[in-house]
């Protein structure tokens, strides 16, 4: 297996809007720092502010992160790749019409909404500390999507939803299965409820693909996290997942403490490329954040696990009992597959050369050595050939 890095394309406000109300994208296009304070009405009507606040080039911000999951399951869809990679994407909590915890655009809808396009049932799994609600209340109602999230639930610990109890409704119902946990899980007791039950719910569902969010704020020693798993406990996962061998749209999420984030994902993409990376960090220009060790992976720690067995087993026997409810798989009606949305992008030779353009936009046109461009950045040619 191989890897192929590529440059997503800046999401569309018309592509955002497939999932989020027009106005709400239009407001996250002209917001800026310097004139949110004109905006406080708006501010509050989508929440921007506390956990959500308004910086300097927040749109395309946005754009770009959501761009990347789009295009890895147009990928998926058009059956370039078998595993595609966004770590920039799972930002899971953003609603139809409004911001929450520090996300904008809900990038996971967007995506699902591109695979529906080929995929009659996709599965989604969430293993951030937090509960992923956005995605779960988009397709709350829909048999065509299944979410299953482990986090965190209890102790007004956000975003508060995630219960048990939380099943889905209408045409969605048990197609929401919440796996909610205590603090201090550890490796042991959180992969093997995790195998459980996504074995259990692909032999059910039956799902021809899968999205995985792979937030690390769930490792042990983050910053707002509660849980303690090791960085292989977390890997574990992915592994489990991969084995099933379907298209696999993998995102990244939280994770507060950034060194290990960092080290998190690396070891998760080597387990996605069936690559044993070494231990110890090779040297590079970052190599200060990983001190003292200088090692990739992270222990759990030396801390009480509040979930006992009674009490997972508890949670294992409610989801099951879910699970029992969907008699066979859902199908879906044969259709005409929609085209992949395009908008042409605009038109270089239309701009004036002698505009001046300020330092962030200079910055955008900074091209790496090891990527191939046609024309005047094609760097596989001498000048003049």
């Amino acid at each position: 297996m191989y890897c192929l890095v590529q440059r997503p394309h800046k999401a569309y406000p018309s592509e955002l809007a497939q999932f989020h109300s027009e106005d709400y994208v239009e407001f996250l296009h002209r917001i800026r720092p310097d004139t949110q304070n004109s905006f406080r009405t708006e501010l509050a009507r989508f929440n921007l502010g506390e956990d959500c606040p308004v910086f300097e080039n927040l749109f395309e911000f946005c754009q770009i992160y959501a761009g990347g999951t789009i295009d890895a399951a147009r990928r998926l869809n058009n059956q370039l790749c078998d595993v595609a990679i966004n770590w920039a994407g799972g930002l899971h909590h953003a609603k139809k019409c409004e911001a929450s915890g520090f996300c904008y655009i809900n990038d996971l809808v967007l995506g699902i909404l591109e695979l529906l396009k080929h995929h009659a049932r996709v599965l989604y799994i969430d293993i951030d500390v937090h509960h992923g609600d956005g995605v779960e209340e988009a397709f709350y109602f829909t048999d065509r999507v299944m979410t299953v999230s482990f986090h965190k639930f209890g102790d007004l610990f956000f975003p508060g939803t995630g219960d048990v109890k939380e099943i889905g409704e209408k045409e969605g119902k048990f197609y929401a299965i919440n796996v909610p946990l205590k603090d201090g899980i550890d490796d042991t007791s959180f992969t093997r409820l995790f195998k459980t039950i996504i074995s259990k719910v692909i032999e059910i569902y039956q799902p021809s693909s899968i999205v995985l969010q792979c937030g690390a704020d769930s490792l042990a020693g983050d910053r707002l996290g509660c849980f303690n798993l090791s960085i292989d406990g977390h890997a574990e996962c992915v592994k489990f997942v991969k084995k099933f061998n379907l298209p696999l749209l993998v995102t990244g999420g939280g994770g507060y403490t950034k060194e290990n984030v960092a080290r998190c994902w690396t070891v998760e993409t080597g387990v996605l490329l069936d690559t044993e990376l070494p231990n110890k960090i090779p040297e590079n220009e970052y190599l200060e954040y990983f001190a003292p060790d200088y090692s990739l992976k992270i222990p759990s720690r030396l801390i009480e696990n509040f979930n006992s067995k009674s009490y997972l087993s508890t949670i294992k026997v409610q989801v099951m009992e879910n699970l029992r409810h969907i008699q066979h798989a859902p199908s879906v009606q044969m259709q005409e597959v929609p085209p992949d949305f395009y908008i042409p992008d605009f038109d270089e030779d239309e701009q004036n050369p002698d505009e001046r353009m300020d330092q962030h936009t200079q910055d955008k046109q900074i091209q790496r050595d090891d990527e191939y461009y046609n024309g005047d950045n094609d760097n596989d040619h001498p000048a003049g050939s």
